[in-house]
């Protein structure tokens, strides 16, 4: 049952999810991966469309929209003048880099869009930095599932309890990301 929902709808959610935001849900996938319940060459492809298009995306709304939506937060406001001040010093670096950068994920690509960075170069650079990231951190998280199975043994023995700590943790991420976010609204 789990690998028929997983076969169905496990590509689409990883695409959506790296759209959005990306790491947790590319580190389970790369592990389901490992586990043989994922192809590895369809989770990278995916990881990359998803991160890639969403960045896309972000890029023209901050060209078209980038002052409105950063004010719309004001914790975005405030990391969005943080990038305009990274992306004036060092644009190339931040447009390939900034998926690595903890919180800066959605707020870069529209302070690249508002900063005027150019779009065909936009386009070239995020498409190497996705690969970067999806090929990085993707190939990673499946090797961490061949050297959990050194250390542990027999990984189905732990399976149950590796995916509910790897939801927990995904969980948990979320929920003080949206904590933070309330007490930075009070």
């Amino acid at each position: 049952m789990l690998e028929t929902f997983l076969h169905q709808f496990g590509y689409p959610a990883l695409f959506i999810g790296t759209f959005f935001e990306g790491e947790t849900i590319l580190v389970l996938a790369a592990f389901l991966a490992h586990r043989g319940l994922l192809q590895l060459d369809l989770v990278l492809v995916c990881a990359f469309l998803g991160s890639y298009s969403g960045d896309q995306l972000w890029y023209y709304l901050g060209r078209s929209r980038g002052r409105r939506l950063l004010q719309r937060k004001a914790e975005w406001a405030a990391l969005g003048d943080k990038a305009l001040a990274h992306i004036r010093r060092h644009p190339d670096l931040w447009v390939l880099g900034f998926r690595f950068v903890y919180g800066m994920r959605t707020v870069m690509p529209v302070a690249i869009g508002l900063s005027g960075y150019p779009p065909l170069r936009y386009l070239l650079l995020n498409g190497v930095g996705a690969v970067i990231w999806a090929l990085g951190l993707g190939l990673a998280s499946y090797h961490f599932g061949t050297l959990m199975e050194q250390v542990l043994g027999d990984l189905k023995r732990y399976e149950f309890w590796v995916f509910g700590g790897l939801a927990l943790f995904g969980a948990a991420l979320w929920l003080r990301r949206r904590l933070q976010a309330r007490r930075k609204l009070s």
